[in-house]
């Protein structure tokens, strides 16, 4: 599998933490629901996973420098 450069996951994280934010206080929600289902299926398609939570766990993974060939969290369930 080919995995996202480090630099690539780190905005993604940041950028779908700061829309969650920002739907979570209401403003122009359905602009940032969109943009947030965009980021959160680039995260997915980067990390190999199919929903938001094990995407942000596998790039938060990928992130920590676990060893590149360790995906026991995305095979643990």
């Amino acid at each position: 599998m080919l995995m996202a450069h480090p630099a690539v996951l780190r905005d993604l994280i940041e950028q779908y933490e700061a829309l969650a934010a920002v739907d979570a206080s209401n403003a122009d929600s359905a602009r940032v629901r969109q943009r947030m289902d965009d980021v959160a299926y680039t995260l997915c398609v980067s990390t190999g996973t199919r929903d938001i939570d094990a995407a942000l766990i596998a790039a938060r993974h990928q992130l920590s420098g676990a060893r590149p060939l360790d995906d026991s969290v995305l095979n643990a369930g």
